[in-house]
């Protein structure tokens, strides 16, 4: 994991490919994880507060908290899972289940604003390995993440919302273990480990929103989307 130092404030408009190429040599082969809110602010997925007149519902959920950064979260929800004001964890209109439907205060470009998550990760994936290539000729695989928490576990991991040129999943479907047994369930979440272990080397704090993991040899394409749990096979919906 190799952390991609020196690039600056991200602003809305922003070539993002041409940043990260700006800032770090690449190899074919090389994954590119990026934090979303990097997209989200070049994409202008910043709301400001000033513009926002919450809702009823919004001043319910709030508690002591700015009720017009809850309304920013209903608008961003397609559904609400769990409230326990202020704290609301919320399935996006993406499908990812998290807190606050993936709004976030933290890394925002100035007070008083929030970062949504982008329109479409995964075509915002493409769209900066389909840029780097243009600039560098490179084939890459890009990961976009976001943090999100785990149910039964403390703590966060960055995981993939968007990706691009690798298969988030690896199937083991029918392939046998070391003592011949055949495996029935094993599916790794790839693109979530390498946003994970990409995250290690990034830190929170330290303004370094992109990392690039090499050795891996992704091989395959897929979309972020797969790693969604179908509504049908989800026992806790």
């Amino acid at each position: 994991m190799i952390p991609v130092r020196g690039l600056p404030e991200v602003r809305e408009g922003d070539d993002v490919a041409a940043l990260i190429v700006g800032a770090a040599e690449l190899d074919d082969g090389d994954v590119i994880v990026v934090a979303h809110k990097v997209v989200s602010k070049a994409e202008g997925r910043v709301v400001s507060l000033d513009d926002v007149e919450p809702s009823g519902r919004a001043r319910e959920l709030a508690a002591d908290e700015d009720p017009r950064r809850l309304e920013v979260i209903l608008r961003e929800s397609a559904r609400l899972v769990r409230t326990r004001p202020p704290l609301v964890i919320a399935e996006s209109r993406h499908g990812f289940v998290c807190a606050s439907a993936g709004v976030d205060s933290s890394n925002a470009p100035e007070a008083g604003t929030v970062v949504l998550l982008p329109e479409d990760p995964d075509a915002s994936a493409e769209r900066l390995r389909h840029g780097v290539r243009e600039l560098t000729g490179r084939d890459v695989a890009v990961i976009v993440s976001d943090s999100f928490g785990r149910a039964w576990r403390k703590g966060t991991t960055d995981i993939a919302i968007g990706c691009a040129g690798l298969p988030p999943l690896l199937d083991h479907h029918g392939e046998r273990d070391a003592m011949g047994y055949e495996l029935h369930a094993t599916v790794i979440a790839v693109a979530d480990e390498l946003a994970g272990a990409a995250e290690l080397v990034r830190g929170k704090l330290d303004r370094v929103p992109v990392a690039i993991v090499r050795g891996f040899a992704p091989d395959g394409d897929g979309k972020a989307r797969e790693l969604l749990m179908p509504p049908e096979r989800d026992l806790f919906r």
